[in-house]
């Protein structure tokens, strides 16, 4: 019998069957190389081409699916929204859902623009398109999406792109209406031309150009008469751009409600405008060194709506300036100050001005003890504090922060080195609603002073003590906080088997552990982990030498992992990492550096199951031209590093690059620039792929100690 009667089968009743099916054994929702079918008794699974599969109908049985609505349809494809391939095989079920995907369809991201054609024809109501994935968009490709699009497009990404012009900018502004969201980051060799393309976009409310170094005043003084509606600009190292394309942006668009300014060479003679919007929110001048105290008192007082200001590496400001351009910010609620202010208690009395501040960020400032007690007097409503990398830091000073902020969230003393014991005892005890507490690299404190986090934090859901003293019984204690989403404790030599198998039996909830360096680490512990946190997305194991393939195939039942990190481990072999391409077929970013008994056949194993992986990096590995040929025909890779892999020549490497059409970066040993045909590499960086030449010698043995260097 079928678990559920076709015909009765509601929109009320979805969540409920949904959950059903995440009971069942993988993949009930297809793969792309399965397919299932119907028979009286049960569900079964049979292998089938990379085909679009019809289900089977035995003679006593009628096809269930096709009393399904298309509204319980749409239901079903938007709970598998955050699983592309889940989505795509669903779609793979019949026909009809193979139809009704390509309509409920809203946002795409191809791998490479020769998709374009096909891709408008199977789904003509997108509205959103990411082409983080093509490094080469040309103007042709924009045209064609103006063309189809003309009402639907909402958003497009093209910060990963390049080669397209002010011409297809210019037909895309020009023809979607509707359009309100183009990321153009990282576009350099666009010009005022090309501004005034986007200028034509007269709904737009959201506009990224960051690092669009030829776009000067007068392209933004276009935009800034266009695009009256915009609510989001990012003009981050836009180095042409001055107080006066600025000021334009300002009192032109007066809805802005975020505005990022970073590394302009801008003074404050742009500020009054920017002060005087009413829905500004966000504001975020990071490395503007043309502000400095003498321009900021000028500015006149009144009321500023702002929500969060940055600025961070401003080294002309101090407390004078940052007085007079807060004045009236009554409702400021987060403030970076990061590497560039003194903490002092001058400065301490301008945050008195803001009674809701929750969260200010001090990493990299000279902090007095002074300074920190006037903080915890002035500042009333904090949950969140970084005081990463900050010089002056003690028990004493943090002490006084954290006795009168026990509502603390957040918490960030990383390379702290002058604080002990002392301090972690009065966090712990003072501050046991922490989420989020970050040191590493708090040298002085003990080792029994970490069990104190175990016993009084129960709550933590991020944890990092990379580098620090901490020992198993500290890490058994750290285990009862079993609400861990995140555990990084890298270069922590006493962790052994005995701690890490506590966390994996106690933290159940845990998607990330960095366990580098951690030498006394062996299958044990790695097994408890795969064992306990079947959520895990992301482990890095890398110089654990003492781990085997038996680790990796644990791992392998962890099915969401993303992202593996193993150099350094000599005792891995392709043996294990077929488990894992097999078994973790989200895995997008793999780190074999160094795992010299992973050949070609564990690069035939990805090439086979780990069609998501996008980074990969195989330097010092057994892989020969034909390894390499396999991985060229994973379809998402963009990234690959290649450095001191004695098996690969010039021509199987050169067959490689031109097979593996989505690539993005390479990096190579510069050995084989002479050897290939300059008229290949231009080919390949044509289609918007970066080498990356390196000179590194050849290392023989690892460096136990390197990671102090």
């Amino acid at each position: 019998m079928l678990p559920f009667n076709a015909s009765s089968f509601t929109s009320q009743k979805l969540p409920k069957i949904l959950d059903r099916w995440k009971d069942f054994p993988p993949p009930f929702l297809l793969d792309q190389q399965h397919s299932f079918y119907l028979q009286q008794s049960d569900y079964h699974l049979m292998k089938t081409p990379r085909t679009m599969q019809q289900v089977h109908q035995s003679p006593n049985l009628s096809n269930p699916f096709e009393n399904l609505t298309e509204e319980i349809i749409f239901n079903v494809l938007d709970f598998l929204d955050e699983d592309p391939q889940a989505k795509k095989s669903f779609s793979l079920v019949n026909k009809s859902f193979y139809s009704i995907e390509s309509i409920h369809r809203r946002s795409l991201r191809p791998l490479r623009t020769n998709l374009i054609p096909s891709t408008l024809r199977r789904y003509p109501h997108l509205s959103h398109l990411d082409f983080t994935c093509c490094p080469r968009v040309e103007d042709d490709t924009l045209f064609a999406i103006a063309d189809v699009y003309k009402t639907s497009l909402r958003a497009i990404d093209l910060s990963r792109s390049r080669f397209f012009s002010n011409v297809g900018l210019s037909s895309l502004a020009g023809k979607c209406t509707g359009l309100l969201e183009m990321d153009l980051s990282n576009a350099t060799e666009l010009t005022d031309l090309a501004a005034a393309a986007i200028a034509e976009a007269k709904n737009l409310e959201k506009l990224s150009l960051a690092r669009c170094k030829l776009i000067s005043d007068i392209g933004i003084g276009c935009i800034a008469v266009g695009c009256k509606k915009l609510k989001w600009v990012c003009l981050k190292w836009c180095l042409r751009v001055s107080d006066f394309g600025v000021g334009l942006i300002a009192m032109k668009c007066r809805d802005i409600r975020s505005l990022d300014l970073s590394y302009l060479p801008i003074t404050e003679k742009c500020l009054p405008p920017i002060l005087q919007l009413q829905q500004l929110k966000e504001l975020i001048l990071v490395g503007c060194s043309g502000v400095d105290d003498e321009g900021l008192v000028t500015l006149n007082q009144g009321y500023k709506p702002l929500e969060m200001l940055n600025m961070s590496i401003i080294q002309n400001v101090s407390h004078i300036g940052l007085y007079s351009l807060t004045n009236g910010m009554k409702h400021l609620s987060h403030l970076s100050l990061a590497y560039g202010f003194d903490v002092t208690v001058d400065l301490a009395k301008c945050l008195r001005n803001f009674p809701g501040l929750q969260c200010i960020k001090l990493d990299g400032c000279q902090v007095s003890c002074a300074g920190m007690k006037a903080i915890a007097d002035c500042c009333v409503s904090l949950k969140e504090i970084n005081l990463c990398k900050c010089i002056g830091v003690t028990d004493e000073g943090l002490s006084s922060i954290m006795e009168k902020h026990n509502g603390l969230k957040k918490l960030d003393i990383t390379c702290c080195r002058k604080i002990t014991h002392a301090s972690l005892d009065i966090i712990t005890s003072s501050c046991n609603s922490l989420i989020s507490l970050k040191m590493e690299s708090c040298s002085l404190i003990p080792e029994d002073a970490f069990e104190l986090i175990g016993q009084r934090c129960s709550l933590l859901e991020e944890l990092d003590i990379t580098d620090n003293e901490v020992n198993d019984e500290g890490l058994k204690a750290i285990s009862r906080c079993s609400k861990l989403l995140s555990l990084k404790m890298g270069i922590c030599r006493k962790i052994t088997d005995g701690g890490l198998s506590h966390v994996g039996i106690y933290c159940p909830k845990l998607t990330q552990l960095d366990l580098y360096r951690c030498t006394a680490v062996t299958d044990v512990g790695i097994m408890a982990v795969a064992n306990g946190c079947l959520g895990l997305e992301m482990i890095n194991m890398a110089y654990c030498e003492k781990v085997t393939d038996s680790s990796l195939r644990c791992l392998s039942k962890c099915l969401r992992l993303t992202a593996l990190e193993i150099r350094g481990c000599t005792r891995l072999s392709s043996g294990g990492l077929s488990a894992i391409a097999e078994g973790c077929r989200k895995l997008t970013l793999l780190d074999i550096k160094k795992c010299c008994n992973i050949d070609d056949a564990g690069m035939l194993a990805l090439a086979q199951c780990s069609q998501s992986l996008q980074q990969i990096n195989i330097s010092y590995c057994s892989v020969t031209d034909i390894g390499l040929m396999a991985l060229a025909s994973i379809n998402h890779l963009h990234s690959m590093t290649i450095l001191h892999v004695t098996g690969l020549t010039a021509s199987g490497l050169g067959a490689a690059l031109l097979a593996c059409q989505g690539l993005r970066k390479v990096k190579l040993h510069s050995t084989f620039k002479a050897s290939m045909p300059q008229a290949l590499l231009n080919h390949v960086e044509a289609r918007g792929c970066i080498f990356h030449w390196r000179n590194k010698a050849f290392q023989v043995d690892i460096d136990p100690k390197g990671w102090q260097l």
